[in-house]
């Protein structure tokens, strides 16, 4: 697993490439003016750094996803778990909730979550 850390603004700027690509990079220097008031020599030190990360990829001036939020976050999540709870799920969901309750919603949602695992084993 690869460790991907992002920085708050970072993150913001990979938000805006996974909700709209495949773009150009002109139109995500354009984008970045927009939202962070970027020169477009940041916006392009930024964006190499995502693709250095395996993120994203930079080809021809098209950028594509290569690794998708979901994706990303399940990693980020994964290296959290690891790195906090020596992998321990049931010590990271105990610390969770230690002082908030779940609501009988959260319960259903998460042994869903727990079946479609213990099936994900199974194929």
């Amino acid at each position: 697993m690869n460790n991907y850390h992002l920085g708050v603004i970072e993150a913001k700027f990979a938000d805006i490439i996974w909700e709209k690509a495949p773009l150009t990079s002109s139109e995500i220097v354009k984008l970045a003016e927009i939202q962070f008031n970027w020169k477009r020599t940041t916006t392009h030190t930024v964006l190499k750094r995502l693709c250095d990360k395996g993120l994203f990829r930079n080809e021809n001036g098209i950028v594509y996803v290569i690794l998708t939020k979901d994706d990303f976050y399940a990693n980020q999540s994964e290296q959290y778990v690891d790195e906090s709870f020596n992998g321990s799920l049931p010590a990271f969901i105990s610390a969770f909730t230690k002082n908030r309750s779940l609501t009988d919603q959260d319960v259903t949602s998460i042994l869903e979550l727990i079946e479609k695992a213990r099936n994900y084993d199974d194929k």
